[in-house]
């Protein structure tokens, strides 16, 4: 798996978060000073929620994952780890798009590499889940990008979101929002009416292998010709 952050020294990656910690700090503290000389604290408030929802990635993920509650299955491609027979997946977050993304892809090939991200994801759970004896198992995530055609095609279905993943999703709408635009290269305001919750099992996704390698297979060829 590639990821610039992960393959950095830990000095790195401390000085990267210390460097994110501060850069917020800073502005919340101008925005805590502007409220203060305008009398509108409201905004000192906002702005704090907000900077939490984008800079907690840097920190949580990072985190997770050396305690290995984690798992990366590709560097867009994450599981937590299994919990009463259910493995909840997650696409790359803002902190992976930062870090894993070419800055020189266009906004085509950046959505087919994050594609091409799950699916490579997608295989490799199914592979560690058949090497584990653990095809029964169900997996389940919720995801703005994947769309129901594709989720349905590679034995994924769609069920209701329920209210807390609804409120977590509006609480890091900007993040999403910084993470959309990120992926298309271009400001991109996610609908949240279009974040679907898609659930399976491992055998379903087995009987749609040949599927899922065929469209990987034709996502990378796309994305080479274009580098």
């Amino acid at each position: 798996m590639h990821h610039k952050y992960f393959s950095k020294s830990n000095k790195e990656q401390n000085q990267i978060q210390l460097k994110i910690g501060s850069a917020a700090f800073a502005l919340n503290l101008i925005v805590l000073v502007l409220s203060i000389l305008s009398g509108f604290y409201f905004f000192i408030y906002l702005s704090i929620i907000i900077t939490l929802s984008i800079i907690a990635p840097f920190y949580d993920i990072p985190a997770l994952k050396n305690k290995g509650k984690l798992i990366y299955y590709s560097s867009l491609f994450i599981t937590e780890k299994e919990e009463k027979g259910i493995i909840k997946i997650h696409g790359g977050s803002l902190f992976d798009y930062v870090f894993v993304i070419d800055k020189s892809l266009g906004g085509k090939q950046r959505t087919n590499f994050v594609l091409q991200k799950y699916l490579e994801g997608l295989l490799n759970l199914i592979k560690a889940c058949e090497e584990n004896h653990n095809t029964f198992v169900k997996i389940k995530g919720t995801s703005y990008f994947l769309n129901a055609r594709t989720a349905e095609k590679i034995g994924l279905k769609i069920i209701k979101t329920d209210f807390n993943q609804k409120l977590i999703l509006t609480f890091n709408y900007v993040n999403i929002l910084m993470s959309n635009s990120i992926a298309k290269r271009k400001i991109s305001f996610p609908k949240l009416t279009n974040i679907k919750t898609f659930e399976s099992n491992v055998v379903e996704l087995i009987k749609q292998r040949e599927f899922i390698e065929g469209l990987n297979d034709k996502l990378k060829n796309a994305i080479a010709k274009k580098v």
